[in-house]
């Protein structure tokens, strides 16, 4: 009855768990002594094969796994419904450790699933998967979102954690509109705070590459408005983190589709302004260790100066992803000490290492 493994997904200070049916269900899911239902002001929601949970982080760690039930829907009426037997799902899950945590990172896949998959399996066991944007190549239609869920379902296997940023070509197709039913957010939003563990971090979400009235689009976009709002919550996250006198010595991360740090060559030379001041917001405010993107197709490592860095960059930034036609890279990242040692593989094997100090 369950699609793909379940997806739990790191969104503000718990955990926001995705499961998608074959067909017409009710979902809940147990754990830590509360259930949790999949429900509109108390109907319990069918019509969609999608179902999200917010789960907050002490119980899901805390009982080191959850069960998922599901109950398929036979015929759903306005008085004597019928439903099949509930099916019970048991999934372990392991929360991140304290320190020499592995994760991989995947980016730009659009739509290919094996590849992704092998690459990371090449890298071997993870703590914590991030899937950084374009995973689809596009939100043509809802089954377009089943690649990242695939993908994630594969890897984590519903055990570990998952951090979710959404990329330019996940802002293309009718059913984009629809990515707070069926994709992580937070209020809504695709950007958002996140925590797992001792890693802390912001999702961040630069919607398209280039101006909004761009003929690509057909005046469907609004994403200038969309980053003046994202701003917004930019400030607020630095002040946050400026004005707190007790944060652990964790590790904190942007993740963001698009290096937005650098000027790009017309028509994607946009929103220099924007980004100048998400640059200086995350260098004096939010102070990250690590900057994740992808959006390049090719793998490229930047510190604050370099030639590439345009706008001040706040820290060292990884573009951790790799596609050339048929074949697909990410990056293996070991948090030790205050260093990432990076292992680049991709479905052959691994082709590259090299360390990143934080």
């Amino acid at each position: 009855m369950l699609k793909f493994a379940p997806s739990v997904f790191a969104v503000g200070d718990g955990y926001q768990i995705i499961i998608n049916t074959e067909g017409e269900a009710f979902v809940d899911i147990k754990t830590g002594g509360r259930l949790f239902t999949d429900d509109s002001n108390g109907i319990l929601r069918s019509a969609s094969s999608c179902h999200k949970f917010n789960i907050p982080a002490e119980l899901i760690e805390g009982e080191k796994g959850y069960t998922v039930g599901v109950t398929p829907v036979t015929e759903r009426k306005a008085y004597f419904s019928v439903t099949e037997k509930r099916i019970e799902y048991r999934y372990s899950f392991a929360p991140l450790p304290d320190d020499n945590i592995r994760i991989y990172h995947i980016a730009d896949t659009h739509n290919r699933v094996d590849e992704p998959v092998r690459a990371c399996e090449n890298y071997g066991k993870i703590d914590l998967l991030i899937l950084n944007g374009d995973i689809p190549e596009d939100s043509e239609t809802v089954s377009n979102f089943d690649t990242i869920y695939d993908i994630c379902g594969r890897i984590t296997g519903g055990g570990i954690p998952c951090v979710f940023a959404r990329g330019n070509h996940d802002l293309r197709g009718r059913a984009a509109e629809f990515h707070s039913m069926y994709l992580p957010d937070c209020g809504g939003c695709s950007y958002y705070g996140f925590r797992a563990g001792r890693i802390r971090g912001l999702c961040l979400d630069c919607g398209e590459d280039k101006t909004d009235d761009h003929p690509e689009y057909g005046n469907t976009v609004t994403c200038h408005g969309f980053r003046e709002r994202e701003t917004e919550f930019i400030r607020r996250e630095a002040r946050n983190e400026a004005d707190s006198s007790a944060r652990d010595s964790g590790y904190k991360l942007v993740v963001v589709h698009v290096p937005f740090i650098h000027r790009y060559h017309p028509p994607f030379d946009i929103e220099e302004d924007i980004y100048r001041e998400w640059a200086a917001l995350l260098k004096d405010g939010y102070k990250p260790d690590l900057m994740l993107c992808g959006h390049e197709h090719g793998y490229r490592t930047v510190y604050p100066g370099d030639d590439y860095d345009d706008y001040g960059l706040p820290c060292p930034m990884l573009v951790g992803s790799y596609n050339n036609g048929g074949v697909i890279g990410g990056a293996g990242i070991l948090l030790s000490g205050r260093s990432a040692e990076i292992t680049l593989t991709d479905s052959t094997g691994i082709t590259g290492k090299f360390e990143i100090k934080l």
